[in-house]
């Protein structure tokens, strides 16, 4: 099994869409993030936004570590902050997907040629920020020879935020064709490897579908799937420190790892390591436990032989 650490490097800006006010003071914080992944032989992917892709402190930072070939820099566009700004600034617009898809071309190489001049570096894999994606984004990557996506999380349903439903997704990875991003086609011009939202039980698709049931408008009377999480017999996981804490985190990848799936991939937001700024940490007790989250898993990992590898090698790692 290979695993893929996939950091959302954003602005400091939480659910504040601010098309000029976009500061970047917790990518600081990834020197001390870097450091413990150092110590454990991981190398992330960094997906970049707009604001940290030319502001020239975040770039020194992150450069820094990509010369020392400890990371991967992919790319991570919120509209909102993305030049050109010919659409009204709303919460629907706030999702990629729901723009035109030549203004989603237009700032998809915006951010594109950013990160090119400002990082001497290519990139390759990207992720829409809120999960915003659709065929229209997918086409835009393939024009931009963009080789792997992101931005599908499997199981989660965002149609209540204007955004995609990825409900009927499965975490295992595969090459689709922009014009169908949920049919696996060997053939395809993209990969797609969704962050990993899986369940702790066997049999994910039995699990998907007795989901659905328990959502029902009678379901959600009976508060049937918080009964079930509690008695252990329904749980469904995202394989992120911001979420769920280490022994979840060990327990998705044991039960990842007996449904038969190559690679998991983990993600959370840059904006989680500087106290206050996202909903997660809070207080210096929830820092601490953040990294001990983190630091727990990749221990485990070293111990169980599984690879961390780099986004745009997904390929090559799991094909």
């Amino acid at each position: 099994m290979k695993l893929f650490i996939t950091i959302d490097t954003e602005e400091d800006n939480w659910a504040n869409y601010s098309r000029t006010d976009n500061p970047v003071e917790n990518i600081r914080k990834i020197v001390e993030l870097q450091a413990l992944f150092d110590r454990y032989g991981a190398r992330p992917t960094y997906l970049v936004s707009y604001p940290v892709a030319t502001n020239p402190e975040s770039v020194s930072i992150l450069r820094r570590i990509l010369e020392q070939r400890k990371c991967e820099i992919g790319a991570h566009c919120h509209p909102w902050n993305t030049p050109p700004f010919e659409e009204e600034l709303n919460d629907f617009n706030t999702m990629l997907c729901n723009l035109p898809e030549p203004l989603i071309l237009k700032k998809l190489t915006t951010l594109h040629e950013a990160i090119v001049k400002n990082f001497g570096v290519t990139p390759v894999s990207f992720r829409a920020g809120r999960w915003g994606f659709s065929s229209g984004v997918a086409r835009s990557l393939a024009k931009l020879n963009y080789r792997v996506d992101t931005s599908v999380s499997p199981y989660i349903d965002w149609s209540e935020y204007d955004g995609p439903d990825f409900s009927n997704f499965s975490p295992a990875p595969y090459r689709f064709d922009p014009d169908d991003i949920g049919t696996p086609n060997p053939g395809g011009a993209l990969m797609q490897m969704p962050a990993t939202v899986a369940f702790l039980q066997r049999d994910f698709e039995s699990c998907r579908q007795f989901s659905k049931t328990l959502e029902t408008s009678l379901g959600k009377k009976l508060r049937l799937k918080g009964i079930y999480h509690c008695l252990g017999l329904l749980n469904k996981a995202w394989f992120s420190p911001e979420v769920s804490d280490h022994k979840t985190l060990i327990k998705l990848v044991y039960r990842m790892k007996m449904e038969g799936f190559p690679c998991m991939n983990m993600s959370f937001h840059s904006t989680t390591l500087k106290i206050g700024l996202s909903p997660f940490v809070k207080n210096k007790y929830e820092e601490r436990k953040f990294y001990f989250k983190i630091e727990k898993l990749l221990s485990y990992i070293n111990n169980k032989n599984i690879e961390i590898v780099l986004l745009k090698n997904i390929g090559k790692s799991i094909f």
